[in-house]
């Protein structure tokens, strides 16, 4: 963490505002790569570098298969990667992912992970998933700010024309008529995780979803700041941006056809997916090392040699193994390996704000989980507290995301490393004074959490592109590679399989 504490006044209001980010320090290290020489030597049979989603879940995996000699190593003083969260006085908070959509009846690994975490409990005598509702989205779950009223859903509906509800129907229709649609050898067009997708609908993949959109006819504001927000809230990147295939695939690649009784609710916790991180995390204990840094490697026939730099100690080690996995992403990836310089990957940077709020905020109006106000450039605010079971007392907790949607992801990342508190909090606040004008006077404290490779972007030519097929192949069947930018897109599904993909080529199932 990078802290920065500064009190901001401003008409006799002051709050505590507060910067925090990845170790983005240690890590441009790797750009002079100027560590000491080793003095430890370590060996392992499996080294797992990264522990985000994917590196998680080959632990798990291996484990599970009876495969104990490994070690993890991550660069950060926590596991769990985008899977993050924080914590305050009132509440936890995600600084990261935040919910996972029921899963497909098919994803039969995800469903035993579920179980596992007893989030599924077993099937009813109607042979419906039986899941812990405490862990679903309780009422009032999605509200919208729209046209100065707050309004149920995230789908416009007070006081627009006729010709913009018969474009929402449309659309909607049209993505039902995708969600179902297969090949001739069975498989979805559209599916998760995005490997067993079929190749039918790849053409989609050369246009953006603006230019599909309107040479299908889909026009009105309404609709388009939807599918907008949509894929800003999945792909960092708006409409304008991705391609058609990641748009549709949005609507079109959760198939609801699991809990069919509970189509409408999300997995979430007051952390956001760190819940599901501590879960799978339970599978490295005592098997990983915090702030290590991975800067070189070197293999042979026999061995992959990997150093790494202990940045609490301050000395370096060379870990000895017989097969890596680097579940980290290709732009830390090209530092380590000179072939790696990938040109199509995009990392769209990211603002999470987490807001500390007198207890009166809102008034007597509910909360929802989730509160997106229209025609901002924000994905609005989770309120943090919706999932906790004690009675709230004290000071309300909120956490404001917003994506810099642009064709140019390194000058945005450059320029929000560059935004000072000050900055960053007029950013916020002009985003949530569209609907609550008066917040300034409510707010306690703010945490700034800067993400400057938020997640990967599927723009045109990526999903199904050669460069995302080539940075996934191993290295010698010695060195491999598992994370969400080999899959496109950025979720808690394509990163677990990521993990179980990976774990699986290593040890040769």
């Amino acid at each position: 963490m990078l802290p920065f504490l500064q009190y901001c006044k401003q008409k006799s209001k002051s709050f505590l505002l507060k910067i925090t980010g990845t170790n983005s320090v240690l890590g441009h290290r790797l750009w002079a790569k100027d560590f000491p020489k080793p003095t430890e030597e370590i060996k392992t049979k499996f080294l797992i570098v990264g522990s985000g989603i994917s590196g998680l879940s080959a632990c798990r995996y291996l484990k599970n298969n009876n495969e104990n000699d490994f070690l993890l190593v991550e660069m950060e003083n926590h596991l769990g990667g985008n899977a993050s969260n924080g914590e305050n006085r009132f509440s936890k908070f995600p600084i990261g992912a935040h919910y996972l959509p029921i899963p497909n009846k098919e994803d039969l690994e995800l469903i035993e992970f579920l179980k596992d975490c007893k989030i599924y409990l077993g099937d009813d005598e109607n042979g419906l998933p039986v899941l812990d509702d405490e862990q679903l989205t309780f009422p009032k779950q999605e509200r919208l700010f729209f046209k100065n009223e707050w309004q149920n859903d995230l789908i416009p509906q007070n006081g627009i024309s006729s010709n913009a509800k018969e474009e929402i129907t449309g659309f909607f229709k049209l993505m039902d008529e995708f969600r179902i649609k297969k090949d001739n050898s069975g498989k979805y067009w559209f599916d998760i995780p995005v490997s067993k997708s079929s190749d039918e609908a790849k053409n989609l993949d050369q246009i953006t979803f603006l230019d599909w959109l309107v040479n299908n006819h889909f026009q009105s504001q309404e609709l388009l700041w939807l599918l907008d927000y949509s894929c800003k809230d999945d792909y960092g990147l708006g409409l304008k941006y991705v391609s058609a295939w990641a748009g549709i695939h949005y609507f079109a690649g959760r198939k609801n056809n699991w809990a069919t009784n509970r189509q409408d609710q999300v997995f979430t916790w007051p952390e956001g997916n760190a819940r599901l991180a501590k879960h799978l995390s339970e599978f490295v204990e005592n098997k990983h090392l915090k702030h290590h840094l991975v800067f070189d490697v070197n293999s042979d026939k026999d061995n992959v040699e990997v150093l790494v730099f202990d940045n609490q100690s301050k000395i370096s080690k060379k870990i000895i193994a017989e097969k890596v996995l680097f579940a980290t992403p290709q732009f830390v990836n090209q530092y380590i390996f000179k072939s790696r310089k990938l040109k199509n990957f995009n990392y769209v940077p990211w603002l999470l704000s987490t807001l500390t709020l007198k207890n009166e905020f809102g008034g007597a109006e509910e909360l929802a989980w989730d509160n997106v106000i229209f025609g901002t450039e924000g994905l609005g605010y989770i309120n943090d507290q919706h999932q906790n079971l004690n009675q709230i007392v004290g000071e309300k907790v909120i956490t404001h995301y917003r994506s810099f949607s642009t064709d140019n992801c390194k000058k945005a990342r450059r320029q929000l490393y560059n935004l000072k508190a000050d900055e960053l909090k007029n950013l916020v606040l002009d985003d949530l004074k569209v609907a609550h004008p008066e917040i300034e006077d409510f707010i306690i404290d703010i945490q700034f959490h800067k993400l400057g490779h938020g997640m990967i972007s599927p723009v045109p030519d990526f999903i199904f592109g050669v460069e995302k097929q080539l940075a996934k192949q191993n290295v010698d069947n010695k060195i491999f590679f598992a994370h969400t930018d080999l899959s496109g897109i950025s979720i808690f599904e394509e990163a677990f399989h990521q993990g179980i993909r990976a774990a699986k080529e290593m040890i040769g199932i």
